[in-house]
């Protein structure tokens, strides 16, 4: 049965393994070590079946910053299933339950750099629609994506959203 819960001490190393065969890469597992390492404010999730992740989820502070404001919420990246144990709905649970967190923790809002056809069915839609775009250039448009659970704080919030420092040795 898979459990979905916050990520303990004990599963740092195969979330580590997780991203690094769900990716096909480091990159990603170097940026959760980095920011889970330099920045408290992170919400990182894990599916468990039977004490083994097959799943990770990972949230990090993301700002937008207008000429009167900053507004603080969270950027999920990444996302990440086990290779043989993807489409079995792990991955959306995760989402969910991250989001439904999030939610109750008063988060403004969420930025993914994501799939177009994966995402919106979270509540996510182009950030452009709200006048936001990413940090990075050559980002298609429809793949930054937002999800605003607080519009009277994002009231006519512009601009570009920033993800943490740690994410630029990625992009």
């Amino acid at each position: 049965m898979i459990v979905i819960r916050p990520e303990q001490v004990g599963d740092v190393d195969q979330i580590r393994a997780l991203n690094e065969l769900a990716f096909e890469t480091a990159a990603e597992a170097a940026i959760v070590d980095a920011l889970r390492a330099s920045c408290p404010d992170v919400l990182s999730m894990v599916a468990a079946d039977d004490g083994v992740v097959v799943g990770h989820i990972f949230f990090s502070p993301t700002v937008i910053k207008t000429p009167r404001r900053r507004i603080e919420g969270m950027g999920l990246a990444p996302m990440a299933v086990l290779p043989d144990r993807q489409n079995q709905g792990i991955g959306s649970r995760l989402v969910k339950r991250g989001l439904d967190m999030l939610r109750e923790r008063g988060c403004p809002f969420v930025v993914v750099l994501g799939h177009p056809r994966y995402y919106p069915r979270f509540g996510f839609v182009p950030a452009s629609r709200h006048g936001l775009s990413c940090q990075w250039e050559g980002v298609p448009d429809e793949a930054f994506m937002i999800v605003i659970d607080n519009t009277r704080a994002m009231k006519g919030v512009t601009g570009v959203a920033r993800y943490r420092d740690e994410f630029d040795a990625a992009m």
